[in-house]
């Protein structure tokens, strides 16, 4: 017995620690990248095929509604600071675009914290939140697109990109990105740059699918055979949709029938079609976009097998989404930014086999900021100030729970914190992202609320359930009238909430025409 007694004793330490063995945090990050684009969202168009991505799915748990943000930049200030942007202070455009700037002093990112309680902070790919980067401040480890220090790169979403590396000036980078991001982050999961002795924090920010839509040469015969419906409402007029939805018009008639991009001018002063390596119709665009997500798959692929290679798998969080969707034709856009689900709702996969659920999906509507708490809760880290999500490890753990509780979307533009306490009146500066006004809505996980920020204007309500296309606005049906009103309140208690300093001053909706 004593033997054995002894043994136990000695094992103790080693099973604590085991218990106490805090995960990697792999965030997987791509750009302007639809849901419908990812084979195991039931959304997908037939064609689509993302095994790689799918079997992240089959390991973990998707989220069927997930809305990281409204565009990019807001939605990297939020998974920076875990706020909603009218809460992120000193963030601002300033200079050529994409140049912005904040305060490290008024605006901390997080990663810094996580430096600070043992863990190596890492981040390769896209940065697009100030010419300031973080490096040696919030971050170890980084190699980075840097669009805000170098406008006149900012265009090069694909190739000759101008590379950081841990501060140092910027080099020249050939090659296609996707698969740039990728060797590099197999690189530093093989231990280049990487402390063995650290668990670490990995962001990995993609640029695809991000305009130009520039597929890798390897898969531009893909799909060939790729057509899609028309959406209902690509041309106006759109019933029941806000005064500035009937001048939403990115497509124009073909004289083949099918729509197709508008671009320029002709000489005659009509719109001409805007080309893409394929052709102007929304079937080429459409098949370019889906060929570009591709090298995205085969890099989950890679990722995923590196960590199985190097032993670091069952240790490892996976996180899988994006800034915000993308639409192709839905609702007359070509565009992110609109509060609908074709423009903005992401993909979002979270995998950990070894302490969580397989091939599960939950229905709770989750968004952006409700990652930066679950990072914490995950490391086992107290959050260092006020954050505007909740921690998503009880979804998690048990992946068939639907919280009672809705999710809260806001878009103000190009302005942050302090500079979104006055609603513009000025339709150049309140509709100056997308021709898309500043607005608020809210998600139940079955209606969603919308509350445009434009004086007299009328209010937006949908079943997701039984119109997920948001065609029929219900905002005005007698029979509705008890919903809307409540989540008209709950928005502004949600704004409130997260310290919208716009909550008491909103302008207002028209008087319902109940039918």
């Amino acid at each position: 017995m004593r033997p054995i007694f002894f043994a136990l004793l000695l094992l103790l330490p080693l099973i604590a620690s085991a218990k106490e063995e805090r995960p990697n945090i792999l965030f997987i990050y791509t750009d302007d990248h639809s849901h419908r684009t990812v084979s195991c969202y039931p959304e997908a168009y037939d064609f689509v095929k993302t095994p790689h991505i799918d079997a992240l799915a089959e390991t973990g748990i998707r989220f069927r509604y997930a809305y990281i943000g409204t565009w990019c930049m807001p939605s990297r200030a939020t998974l920076l600071t875990g706020h909603y942007q009218h809460a992120v202070e000193s963030m601002r455009m300033e200079g050529a675009y994409p140049g912005s700037e904040y305060d490290p002093e008024k605006c901390p990112f997080w990663p810094k914290v996580f430096r600070e309680n043992g863990y190596q902070t890492a981040q390769i790919g896209k940065w697009h939140t100030g010419t300031d980067t973080g490096a040696g401040r919030d971050w170890d480890h980084q190699v980075v697109w840097n669009r805000p220090r170098h406008p006149k790169n900012a265009g090069s979403y694909y190739k000759d990109q101008l590379i950081e590396k841990n501060g140092a000036e910027a080099e020249l980078v050939k090659g296609y990105s996707t698969d740039n991001y990728t060797d590099w982050t197999v690189d530093y999961l093989k231990g280049e740059g990487r402390d063995p002795e650290k668990p670490f924090y990995l962001w990995l920010c993609y640029g695809a699918v991000h305009g130009p839509f520039t597929p890798a040469k390897r898969h531009l015969e893909a799909y060939p055979d790729a057509t899609v419906p028309v959406p209902a409402d690509i041309f106006p007029p759109r019933p029941g949709k806000p005064a500035y939805m009937q001048t939403i018009a990115s497509w124009i008639p073909g004289e083949d029938g099918q729509p197709h991009l508008k671009g320029s001018k002709r000489a005659t002063g009509e719109s001409a079609p805007s080309k893409g390596i394929h052709g102007s119709d929304l079937n080429s665009w459409v098949r370019q976009y889906h060929q570009g997500v591709l090298a995205l798959d085969e890099a989950v692929g890679r990722i995923v097998q590196t960590l199985k290679d190097t032993g670091l798998y069952d240790n490892t969080l996976i996180v899988f989404t994006s800034d915000q969707g993308f639409a192709w034709g839905q609702h007359g856009f070509r565009s992110k930014v609109a509060p609908y689900d074709a423009t903005i709702r992401s993909p979002m996969i979270l995998a950990m086999p070894s302490r969580f659920p397989q091939g599960k999906v939950n229905d709770t509507p989750v968004g952006g900021v409700d990652l930066v708490p679950t990072f914490f809760s995950m490391a086992g880290i107290e959050l260092p100030w006020e954050m505007h999500g909740r921690d998503l490890t009880p979804l998690l753990e048990k992946p068939e729970t639907k919280w009672d509780r809705s999710l809260l979307m806001v878009h103000t533009g190009k302005y942050y914190g302090s500079d979104t306490k006055v609603i513009p009146t000025d339709p150049a500066i309140l509709k100056d992202t997308a021709g898309v006004p500043w607005y608020a809505s809210i998600h139940d996980g079955r209606y969603k609320y919308i509350r445009t920020f434009v004086e007299g204007e009328i209010e937006e309500l949908y079943d997701l359930e039984s119109d997920p296309e948001e065609l029929t606005n219900l905002a005005q049906e007698k029979s509705q009238a008890a919903r809307v009103a409540k989540m008209r309140a709950d928005t502004i208690a949600e704004l409130k909430r997260t310290d919208a300093g716009f909550a008491d001053a909103l302008p207002s909706v028209a008087t319902a025409n109940e039918k």
